[in-house]
């Protein structure tokens, strides 16, 4: 019941953004213009996007070697694609989906994969985090302005500012003395141990990055994956004409933007990634249309369309190839 509690709430939160972000738009006029998009920078962006799924496949491999198993990098491959596959029915169940597939394929024991999966995401986590920051760096004008225009002109009051960082901090120093003096009955609480194991399975596999045999050529894949995602996102924003002249300062704004929308728990970003996206680009002369047309198209092409053609292919040959011994 939780877990169907959990999909509903997600699947409702999902059909809300999408209301909000398409009640104003013309779908017919939104519809014409991805008809008439250039394909063949679908068609690289398509070959860049299988190529940072290889190397994170790639990565995943070298999280594994020193735990004794050296896994085909195709089959792999074909257990990450089946992760992202779903992800699309059920946030944040790609990791379970992608540890079980390459269990099937290779007889590698779940929780072994899944210990180095964390351990990549936590890598995923920084350079995002450094991305955003970046991001900030580079266009702090226009995000500024963006962010007091969504939030209200009374958040530029600097004395209500210093008002609610006052009270934060407050709250912050509070709730540690409050929290260091009933240490001995929290710890007790159910939320508090699940919390804490959380915490440290996450730190036991972000120091197992220590064990690799070329950590260099794990942090270059790293950094790989995320390029390609960025180029393939920017590759896209040529398909359309009127996002064809973005700057590619633009293009990492709308690439930082969806990755916190596909980040959120909803079905593949959906809902998400469009309004964040949809309303971000209007900063760069689009108008709200053809700002939402563009998060449409980058969606339905990497989060929908690449991920079920990729995704399904893998799932199909996971039934066709022979079980490895581990």
């Amino acid at each position: 019941m939780k877990k169907i509690l959990q999909y509903v709430i997600s699947l409702a939160v999902a059909a809300g953004l999408l209301w909000f972000v398409f009640k104003d738009i013309d779908l017919n006029a939104l519809w014409e213009k991805i008809k008439q998009a250039d394909y063949r920078w679908v068609g690289l962006s398509a070959i860049l996007a299988l190529a940072a799924h290889w190397s994170r496949a790639y990565r995943w491999v070298l999280m594994l070697e020193p735990l004794g198993y050296k896994p085909s990098v195709f089959r792999t491959t074909l257990a990450v694609l089946v992760g992202y596959l779903a992800n699309l029915v059920f946030p944040r169940a790609g990791e379970f989906a992608r540890c079980g597939t390459l269990n099937k394929l290779e007889d590698i024991p779940f929780e072994k994969s899944f210990g180095a999966v964390v351990a990549e995401r936590i890598a995923d986590v920084l350079v995002l985090l450094v991305l955003i920051l970046l991001n900030l760096l580079l266009e702090f004008d226009r995000l500024s302005t963006f962010f007091f225009n969504f939030f209200g002109n009374k958040f530029k009051n600097p004395v209500l500012l210093a008002g609610i960082g006052t009270a934060l901090v407050v709250l912050v120093i509070m709730a540690y003395f409050t929290f260091k003096h009933n240490i001995d009955s929290i710890s007790k609480l159910p939320l508090y141990q699940k919390i804490s194991g959380f915490i440290g399975g996450l730190a036991s596999g972000f120091l197992s990055v220590r064990n690799l045999k070329n950590p260099g050529v794990f942090v270059f894949h790293t950094v790989f994956i995320w390029t390609l995602y960025y180029i393939t996102t920017y590759v896209l924003c040529f398909a359309l004409p009127e996002t064809a002249n973005l700057s590619p300062l633009a293009a990492l704004t709308i690439f930082v933007m969806g990755s916190i929308g596909m980040a959120a728990p909803t079905q593949g970003g959906i809902g998400s990634y469009h309004f964040l996206v949809g309303s971000i680009v209007v900063l760069y002369g689009l108008s709200e249309q053809d700002g939402i047309t563009l998060a449409t198209f980058l969606h339905a092409m990497q989060g929908l369309f690449f991920v079920v053609i990729f995704g399904v292919t893998a799932f199909l040959l996971t039934f066709i190839l022979p079980r490895k011994k581990a």
